[in-house]
């Protein structure tokens, strides 16, 4: 009761004081379902990580709202501060995306880190993630925050912050995550957030997109077939910036999936603004048979993730959507071929998340090029030395590491673009393209277990049972080996991962999510025997058993 006043003392957001103070009432009135939801608001505090900050929106140290915005932008401020070189002033560029309070946080983010002393530049307008991790490194700032919670619910926001410099414009890692967050609790501590000074912050010209309109319209050659196509925004940010860079490159725009195409918090056409949930694509498969597309382009919210569907006549819906490993492999070989062609030869590393599958590495060691594993989050994708593609199977591709340190969901449209344009002038599509894959690299299958939880401290149960009692099978396949990534394997951070490797050749991760109450399984499987359909039935046939015995085992 006392943390929840003393909050009300301090926050500067009516909306977020008028839904606590009658809970405050409530609770004090010996309401215990208000007490409860009190003692969830106020008893921890939403954690500052790698990730940044992530939460539902509303009034309390564990939710993301303005106080707690206030106390992040302050604490980020003093961090820059301390670290600048002597006789220097740290910059800062900030951006927003178009959910709920994404603007205010931004110019209150601004204002707080200019009155700190902080030279704050806001970006001019809603734009994607991309973006703004471009703007970091054309404008050689020491940090980019981006306003954004991705694909979450609606009602979530978040806080991105990238680190310029050595960093080149990458999501934070460890130890600067800490450092972030130690200041942040500092300030939380000692100062009330109405007494946080505030000054005048710059806004970034429009030249700053249109510089990345430009790099990025770059990466694709004049297009010799045009692809139909059909694109949907999933409600956020992405068609503006998308549309002018099509534009730019010479490509003939898609067709738009109307309802979704303008930015809208509410989210009012799917459940969850994620183009890998059920449902999230209904529209856009719906739009695509009435225009016999031959291709469809989705981003998420923030457009820093691509999700594609191809043409499938045994699906119900009439298209496929790929998965995140199978657009990383054949882009992936695509930046390999590129690579190949080049004047200094084949240079270069390859490279995604321990998640995701193993088929890039397939293709790294047939073209020359380096391959790095790393652990999830383009925060440690981004950062492979010499890279030239990264990717991770959240739907998540760098395409243009040399101006972007980030998943772009708009170049790595672009880029899948304009490969379908090519297959396209040659006569094939993206499926016989995939055929071609698994009949070079052999047939990857890959699936995923994806469990939600109410308690997350279930998910530490499941964890804790996997490592005290090891599985000798998974299905009817032995387990070779267990990695546990806890304790750092193989040059790797530590991280709360397991790796079963299978007497197969097969392989399992098993994680925590990092942004959602989830359980993650990731399964991975290869067969290079036979010819592509008879490799594509062994392929999933072991992956089906290993579907049914990961969740027997963490039933």
């Amino acid at each position: 009761m006392a943390a929840a006043r003393a909050w009300l003392g301090q926050d500067p957001d009516p909306e977020t004081q008028g839904e606590l103070r009658p809970l405050v009432s409530s609770a004090a009135a010996g309401d215990p379902e208000a007490l409860a939801e009190l003692h969830s608001r106020f008893d921890e505090r939403l954690a500052f990580g790698t990730a940044g900050l992530r939460g539902a929106i509303a009034a309390g140290s564990n939710r993301m709202n303005r106080v707690l915005v206030a106390q992040a932008a302050a604490g980020l401020a003093a961090f820059l501060v301390a670290r600048a070189p002597e006789g220097t002033v740290p910059s800062v560029v900030v951006g927003y995306d178009g959910r709920k309070k994404s603007s205010v946080f931004a110019t209150d983010t601004a204002a707080l880190m200019a009155g700190a002393g902080v030279r704050a530049i806001l970006l001019p307008r809603l734009l994607p993630t991309p973006v703004l991790a471009f703007a970091v490194r054309h404008l050689g700032a020491s940090a980019g925050v981006m306003v954004t919670a991705s694909h979450n619910p609606p009602n979530d926001n978040g806080y991105k912050v990238y680190l310029g410099g050595e960093n080149e414009g990458s999501q934070i890692v460890s130890p600067d995550d800490a450092g972030i967050a130690a200041e942040i609790l500092r300030v939380a501590a000692e100062r009330l957030v109405p007494e946080l000074p505030r000054a005048a912050y710059e806004t970034a010209p429009e030249s700053v997109v249109q510089a990345y309109i430009e790099a990025t319209a770059s990466l694709a050659p004049p297009p010799r077939a045009q692809v139909n196509a059909v694109y949907t925004a999933l409600h956020g940010v992405g068609w503006d910036t998308t549309r002018r860079v099509l534009e730019a490159a010479g490509f003939d725009l898609p067709t738009l999936v109307d309802a979704q195409i303008a930015p809208d918090a509410a989210f009012p056409t799917v459940a969850f603004p994620n183009p890998e949930e059920p449902g999230a694509m209904d529209l856009s498969y719906a739009t695509a048979r009435e225009a016999g597309a031959e291709l469809i382009i989705a981003n998420d919210p923030d457009a820093d993730r691509l999700a594609i569907a191809i043409p499938d006549a045994d699906s119900p819906d009439g298209y496929r959507r790929l998965s995140g490993n199978e657009v990383g492999a054949i882009l992936g070989w695509r930046a390999a071929e590129i690579a190949a062609n080049s004047p200094e030869g084949p240079t270069g590393t390859l490279a995604c998340s321990i998640v995701s599958s193993p088929a890039l590495a397939s293709v790294a060691t047939a073209y020359g090029l380096d391959f790095v594993e790393t652990l999830t989050g383009f925060k440690w994708v981004s950062r492979a030395p010499a890279l030239i593609f990264g990717y991770e199977e959240a739907l998540g591709y760098l395409v243009n590491p040399a101006v972007v340190r980030d998943k772009d969901g708009i170049s790595a449209a672009l880029a899948f673009l304009a490969l379908a344009d090519e297959l396209k002038a040659d006569g094939l599509t993206v499926a016989d393209h995939l055929d071609r894959f698994s009949e070079r690299f052999g047939h990857f299958a890959s699936g995923q277990i994806s469990v939600r939880v109410t308690d997350v401290a279930e998910i530490d149960r499941v964890m804790a049972r996997l490592r005290a009692n090891p599985p000798e099978l998974v299905g009817s396949i032995r387990v070779d080996s267990i990695d546990d990534l806890s304790q750092g394997v193989g040059g790797l951070p530590p991280s709360d991962v397991l790796r079963i490797r299978l007497a197969d050749g097969s392989r399992v991760m098993v994680r925590p999510s990092g942004t959602e109450p989830k359980l993650k399984v990731y399964l991975d499987t290869r067969s290079s025997i036979g010819t592509v359909p008879e490799r594509k039935a062994a392929a999933e046939a072991t992956l089906a058993d290993l579907d049914r015995g990961m969740r027997a085992l963490i039933a």
